[in-house]
């Protein structure tokens, strides 16, 4: 978190690549968080085939190795493809609330971040040209 209380996206998007629903834990989504990690391990557990898994009397990464050759195709795509929608989502949840909280604490600098004043049309502190503001405030 930033000072101005804003998510860091990028972060979000590192998080959730190596933890399935640690990006949402930091976005403080934990609902949405612990639903992911449950989908991660529903998909790694429901996928596999159970005589694919062998057991070794020690851990290797040979072992490793034989058993994540020996898993099915369709468990790996599914894997993949879980993995892939939690990152999208912990960014997209990080974009949007950041979003919405600009809304609410006014207009601000899309370049810079900074308050704007809401009767010009550029930013004050960097010059950068801005969208008009419809009517209605949005």
């Amino acid at each position: 978190m930033t000072d101005s209380g804003r998510k860091r996206p990028l972060l979000a998007v590192v998080l959730a690549f190596i933890f399935p629903g640690l990006g949402h834990f930091y976005l403080r989504k934990w609902g949405r968080g612990l639903l992911w990690l449950g989908l991660t391990l529903a998909v790694s557990t429901l996928l596999v085939v159970t005589g694919t898994v062998q057991m070794v009397d020690e851990f290797s990464t040979e072992a490793v190795l034989a058993a994540y050759r020996a898993r099915p195709q369709e468990a790996t795509i599914a894997s993949v493809v879980v993995s892939t929608l939690n990152v999208a989502d912990a960014y997209w949840v990080a974009i949007r609330e950041n979003r919405s909280q600009e809304v609410e604490s006014g207009r601000k600098c899309p370049n810079c971040g900074r308050e704007l004043d809401q009767d010009i049309d550029f930013c004050h502190w960097c010059t950068t040209r801005l969208e008009p503001v419809e009517a209605d405030g949005q």
